[in-house]
């Protein structure tokens, strides 16, 4: 944990900024380069920079690890329920085209929920595997 007074007033301002900046790549990663990878680990790095300066026991009270085990969980399902929507409505297996009328707005529909997946699972996972290695470290 920082003691610096500037640290903990950069952080508070910067985790919020860095939280929009990981939606803004979340929603338009389908428009521009991004998506739900690149959206979870930036999302991630908020948690990262805060636990670095006010310590992994403080991020756990804020982000519990029972939380993120959710959220890991939630995004594959979310993700494999895209693909099994699409077999209910007659088509294959992620085939975003049946998720829809026109086959353009399910492409739309589907690839925004899938990115959403993979952006709700790559956050969890990085930060649970922060926690994980960071409660191995000995406190110095």
């Amino acid at each position: 944990m920082s003691d610096s007074l500037i640290l903990r007033v950069i952080t508070k301002w910067l985790v919020p900024v860095i939280l929009l900046f990981a939606l803004y790549v979340q929603f338009h990663g389908d428009y521009s380069p991004g998506g739900g990878f690149q959206a979870g680990v930036i999302f991630s790095s908020a948690f990262l920079l805060y636990a670095l300066v006010y310590g992994v026991e403080a991020t756990s009270r804020v982000l519990p690890e029972a939380v993120l085990r959710i959220g890991a969980s939630a995004g594959v399902l979310l993700f494999a329920g895209v693909g099994v929507v699409s077999l209910f409505k007659g088509g294959t297996f992620l085939d975003y085209s049946a998720l829809s009328d026109t086959p353009l707005a399910g492409q739309h529909i589907g690839i925004i929920v899938i990115e959403l997946g993979v952006g709700i699972t790559v956050a969890c996972v990085m930060l649970l595997l922060f926690y994980t290695f960071a409660r191995t470290i000995p406190p110095q």
